[in-house]
């Protein structure tokens, strides 16, 4: 599933071609992905402005008081094309404006795209209570040793939740415990100060690093471009179980944590009471 790295480079691709660009024609072909999708009239002759994203979402003001809300899911991403290219079989939603056409493909079905009403927007159930984003100054070392007392669950699923800091999935998440040297399975409670503040540097400079690179690309995802990201290339140790660690050469280990695979050094990342 694409994450925030994924999504944030998905939203650099289309924010300058959509961006207080009329959209000229809209064609919605499927009448459902995750959920309903919306009539092609609540696209086709308005303006979308102020795209960013919260979480792994993608949203977008339109000019008639709603919102654009959208989400890759497991396998959906936004093509950059022309009017002239021919629709492939999943390429569910279109969008042309007067030099452009952005598709949404999806072979999953797993994403979703909503128009909402703006003024209500952030209380949305899929929107509230999601934690800061990572890269601001909310998401501090301080917030983070508050935010963690009382839960005794491992780490890697705490920062996973998405209440506690957003878009933080379980790829990036393995890499940021490696780099702060903290095992994926110590209680979150049991977080020193000094190691919030080393997973707060580290979950920052893995996402940087991450966008930088255009993200991963391991199964589905790809630019808008159809360009391939290249941060797995840099792993330190998602994937690379039995392989040496790249810092001290010990064979790396793998448990699920969370439902998910996760990886990490045993030397490391001595699993500590912090």
């Amino acid at each position: 599933m694409p994450e925030l790295p994924e999504v944030e480079t998905t939203l650099q691709g289309i924010r300058p071609v959509l961006e207080g660009q009329p959209i000229l024609h809209a064609l919605v072909r499927v009448p459902t992905l995750r959920l309903p999708t919306p009539a092609a009239s609540a696209l086709q002759g308005h303006t979308f402005t102020n795209f960013r994203r919260r979480n792994k979402y993608i949203l977008a003001e339109s000019d008639n008081g709603t919102s654009l809300l959208l989400h890759l899911g497991m396998s959906g991403r936004l093509t950059l094309t022309t009017p002239h290219s021919p629709l492939l079989k999943h390429d569910h939603i279109l969008l042309r404006t007067a030099q452009h056409e952005v598709r949404f493909h999806d072979p999953r079905r797993f994403g979703l795209v909503l128009i909402l009403p703006t003024p209500t927007l952030a209380q949305h159930p899929l929107l509230a209570g999601i934690g800061p984003e990572p890269l601001t100054p909310a998401f501090s070392a301080t917030y983070l040793r508050q935010a963690l007392q009382g839960k005794s669950i491992p780490i890697k699923a705490a920062i996973m939740s998405g209440k506690l800091v957003a878009g933080v999935g379980n790829i990036y998440a393995s890499e940021s415990l490696f780099t702060a040297r903290i095992h994926p399975l110590q209680p979150a409670q049991t977080l020193t100060a000094v190691q919030c503040k080393a997973l707060v540097a580290a979950i920052r400079t893995t996402l940087t690093a991450a966008i930088a690179a255009g993200g991963s690309t391991l199964k589905d995802f790809s630019h808008t471009t159809g360009q391939l990201g290249y941060f797995q290339h840099q792993f330190a140790v998602y994937g690379r179980k039995g392989q040496p660690c790249p810092t001290c050469t010990t064979p790396l280990t793998t448990q699920v944590v969370a439902q998910r695979s996760t990886f990490w050094c045993p030397a490391c990342q001595p699993l500590t009471n912090g």
